[in-house]
């Protein structure tokens, strides 16, 4: 009951993991994709229109082309645009002021109205406008007419700049006034040049304001779109017109979605659920017909990974340019699922992976085709992938895949397209065919991140010139050929049973790899001298037994992955050593004895690769005690040892089945019957005696 409720625990709590890591991956997908409630839309002027038709679904106003909005902006300015200046009022006042402070203090009645007469001129020329030297010279040198909006008193009048004063010229005509003439050598002993200042200065706002004013009288469009009327059709050549109305509708499109609130929650809840949907579809199929993989969460954690990995990238790249939707490898996602588990599943979270993707490019029907074929071909090229030249050849036949699925779906639609039109393409899927090269080095990442083994690290691990198998060859060659012979024995069957014969060929080879700690207890390392003579049945066990566990320490000092060191944990299971069991009960026969000291530490086989080991095991060391190597001995052999396996119950946590066992009983028959054949027995030569 305990175990039972432990069970539905750990269901609950796998079910509430997944679904939460499923919210995330769907936040991280659809925050990702292009916030518009359609992908924009690419075209190249000139060329043939490649998507769909294209309607007005509102009233769209045609914008100009940029470079002509540009130019009829800047005639205007040219033509219109007056800037602004100030006066300022109060610098004269305060100027003259000044003047009359510092100089009426005279008795004289002449030089008092002199001083009067220019205070009044001053304030004439103040009240006309004075402007800093520098300024006035430079516009005065630029355009003798300039002219500007002068703000006087909050009203502006267009005046020229020959209208105004520079600070030399106001004091010039104030010396050079007729009503002054014979006072200046009066005047000329004042220093006049000191209150003369500048009261115009450039008002920036007001400037700015008008320059933006004059812009905005000059029309942004040329026309308008009525909703339902066809802006461009598939074949079309793409001219100038269509081509602002393209771009017009572009920027409707982001208008829309950047402003309108609920088109952004219909646009983004509508892409959340269709993610949901396809996400939930993959959890569907791999809980109906790959249950393993959830016992096995690194399965289910690679597949969502991926599936989460290539459409965020497809995303980022297609907001630069719609265009680049093939050039990301997405079958990079079937070779991987392929080379780690399994062709069906490979296939499945293809098909999800590019519908997921679809809903980011424009053309979605050509994306989903040509996708579609690519992946089936990464599948069918990778049926084992074994040397580097596969990856090579793999990626060279999704390349040209690629480039003649696109071709035969484009001149479907439209046989007048010409190269130029589809070379950005063919670019595109070269590119994405040298990306997949990459599929080589990232295995190794991903062997280290979710725990797989690749076939190639299993050919490097097989390699008995090196390493652990070199060792156990010079240590225990006994053990060595017995392990190599097994593996012949269990790759055969697990070809048979649509097992992983190379898996299961490298786990045989290591299963023995404790008997190095102690080769001579082990009977194919003997040599005459059997050192169990001298030990107890329970001492003889415990040696015997202990392989399994030395077998484990040297894999994990050695960095040989877990997915072997199960070969070796498991090759005996939980079964007795029975050779020692049986000895000692013989000799105890009134005994009740203890099986646990006799007992392997297991587990038992939970995989059909690690239950045709333990058959294949025992089945080839036991067939080393038969004397007689016909037919009906073997046969009888085989069939007492798996049916006292599977009568024990050692491969209940194993998904393999009777007509599985059959056949490996039928397999191990007739290789063994091939090994242990009789050989002929040569004649004698006979030869004559001389007499």
């Amino acid at each position: 009951m305990e175990n039972m409720t432990t069970s539905k625990l750990s269901i609950t709590r796998n079910f509430f993991l997944i679904m939460s890591l499923l919210l995330v991956i769907v936040a991280l997908i659809v925050v990702a994709m292009p916030n518009t409630e359609k992908p924009l839309l690419y075209y190249t002027v000139g060329e043939p229109w490649l998507s769909p038709q294209l309607i007005s679904p509102a009233e769209i106003p045609i914008k100009k082309d940029p470079a002509q909005l540009e130019q009829e902006r800047t005639d205007a300015l040219r033509n219109d645009f007056l800037p602004y200046y100030s006066l300022n009022s109060s610098t004269g006042v305060r100027q003259v002021e000044a003047f009359l402070d510092k100089y009426t203090e005279t008795d004289d009645n002449m030089s008092a109205y002199a001083i009067q007469l220019v205070a009044s001129i001053m304030g004439e020329k103040f009240n006309t406008g004075i402007m800093s030297q520098s300024e006035y010279t430079q516009l005065l040198a630029e355009d003798s007419t300039y002219s500007f909006m002068l703000v006087k008193d909050k009203e502006a009048d267009r005046v020229s700049i020959s209208n105004l004063y520079s600070t030399k010229s106001a004091y010039e005509t104030i010396l050079n006034d007729p009503r002054v003439v014979k006072y200046r050598t009066f005047l000329q002993q004042m220093n006049i040049n000191e209150f003369i200042m500048s009261n115009v200065s450039f008002d920036q706002n007001r400037s700015e304001q008008a320059r933006r004013d004059i812009i905005a009288l000059v029309p942004e469009n040329t026309g308008m779109m009525k909703p339902g009327q066809e802006i461009i059709n598939r074949g079309d050549i793409v001219d100038e017109q269509r081509a602002l109305m393209i771009d017009s509708y572009n920027d409707f499109i982001m208008t829309k979605a950047h402003k309108d609130i609920y088109s952004i929650l219909l646009t983004n809840g509508s892409q959340a659920l269709f993610v949901i949907i396809l996400m939930v579809s993959i959890l569907v199929y791999v809980q109906m017909f790959r249950r393993d993989y959830v016992r096995k969460p690194r399965s289910l954690y690679l597949i969502l990974t991926l599936l989460t990995v290539f459409p965020i990238l497809n995303s980022l790249l297609i907001r630069i340019d719609p265009r680049n939707a093939y050039v990301i490898p997405v079958c990079l996602v079937p070779i991987f699922v392929r080379i780690f588990l399994d062709s069906r599943t490979a296939f499945m979270s293809h098909v999800v992976l590019i519908l997921v993707c679809s809903a980011t490019v424009v053309d979605k029907f050509d994306y989903i085709v040509i996708q579609l074929l690519a992946g089936i071909v990464a599948i069918c090229a990778l049926k084992e992938i074994t040397t580097r030249s596969k990856t090579f050849t793999t990626a060279i036949l999704i390349t040209v895949s690629y480039v003649l699925m696109y071709t035969v779906v484009k001149y479907l639609t439209n046989p007048d397209l010409t190269f130029d039109a589809l070379k950005h393409y063919y670019f595109c899927f070269v590119f994405n065919g040298i990306l997949l090269l990459l599929a080589y080095p990232l295995m190794f990442i991903v062997e280290k991140l979710f725990g797989f083994i690749s076939p190639i690290t299993l050919i490097e691990l097989s390699d008995t010139n090196r390493g652990l198998l070199r060792k156990l060859s010079e240590v225990a060659p006994g053990t060595f050929q017995h392990s190599f012979m097994v593996s012949n024995l269990a790759g055969a069957v697990a070809t048979e049973v649509n097992a992983k014969p190379l898996l299961v060929r490298v786990g045989a080879l290591y299963h023995d790899i404790g008997k190095m700690v102690n080769p001579a207890f082990f009977t194919e390392n003997q040599h005459g001298m059997n050192p169990h003579t001298r030990l107890t049945p329970h001492e003889s066990a415990k040696i015997i037994i202990g392989h399994v566990k030395e077998g484990v320490m040297l894999a994990e000092e050695n960095g040989i992955p877990d997915v072997i060191r199960n070969f070796i944990r498991t090759h005996h299971g939980k079964s007795l050593a029975r050779y020692f069991y049986n000895t000692y009960k013989n000799a105890h026969p009134d005994e009740d004895v203890d099986e646990a000291p006799f007992r392997y530490p297991g587990p038992n086989p939970f995989s059909l690769e690690t239950a045709i080991l333990m058959m294949c095991d025992s089945v080839e060391a036991a067939s080393r005690s038969l004397t007689e190597y016909d037919e009906e001995s073997i046969e009888k052999l085989i069939n007492n040892i798996i049916d006292m396996q599977v009568s024990e119950g050692y491969f209940q946590q194993s998904p393999i089945t009777f007509r599985d066992i059959d056949t490996v009983k039928r397999v191990l028959k007739e290789k063994l019957i091939s090994i242990h054949h009789p050989r002929i027995k040569y004649p004698e030569l006979i030869t004559e005696e001389k007499e």
